[in-house]
């Protein structure tokens, strides 16, 4: 889908431990695939922030990767960015991304923030209930998950839709809930944070 009329779109996230691969940064992994799902053409280039290039200092003052540049526009919030790419890149010739059932958008929110609290928690004594919490959080969107959304229930039907089939959080296609929570699932599974 590339356009010669779309500006130039750069992507900066932080380097790998290594100074120039593309590190482990979900917010950084969100925006990749939103601009990958979106079918934009576009740069990544990454910054090692142990030796923070000039090109920062001038493009980006006092901002942490990732940050986007759109032409000679700079964006450096990560949500958004996700906002403005899908305002500015939509239909008819870009997909809409945005999920279209509002729960979905919230679905396994605080998996990360408890798998967080879990994986640093440095008190023994807190490790239960941290595991606990992160068991419930974990739970809950796996109840979302099974539970089918509206469009797949026909009101019609005699028949009782008790489970979803749906293989992302809003549906048949992935959206930016499902970009925003993969990630973290990620890393989750890695047990990295």
């Amino acid at each position: 889908m590339s356009d010669a009329n779309q500006p130039r779109v750069e992507l900066f996230v932080k380097a790998g431990s290594d100074g120039q691969s593309i590190g482990n940064c979900p917010f950084s992994q969100r925006l990749f695939m939103v601009l990958w799902l979106k079918g934009v053409t576009f740069d990544v280039t990454t910054v090692d922030m142990k030796r923070k290039p000039e090109i920062l200092k001038d493009l980006a003052p006092g901002a942490q990767p990732p940050f986007l540049l759109y032409g000679s526009e700079v964006k450096t919030d990560t949500n958004k960015i996700e906002e403005f790419l899908e305002e500015n890149l939509c239909p008819p010739k870009y997909p809409r991304l945005a999920a279209r059932n509002p729960e979905s958008n919230t679905a396994g929110l605080d998996v990360f923030s408890k798998f967080s609290a879990y994986v640093k928690n440095s008190n023994p004594q807190a490790n239960e209930n941290l595991e606990k919490g992160l068991l419930k959080a974990l739970k809950k969107l796996d109840d979302y998950l099974g539970s089918p959304l509206p469009d797949e229930i026909d009101e019609n039907s005699a028949d009782e839709v008790t489970s979803s089939s749906r293989p992302f959080l809003d549906g048949q296609e992935l959206t930016l809930a499902d970009c925003n929570l993969l990630p973290k699932l990620h890393i989750a599974k890695v047990g990295e944070v």
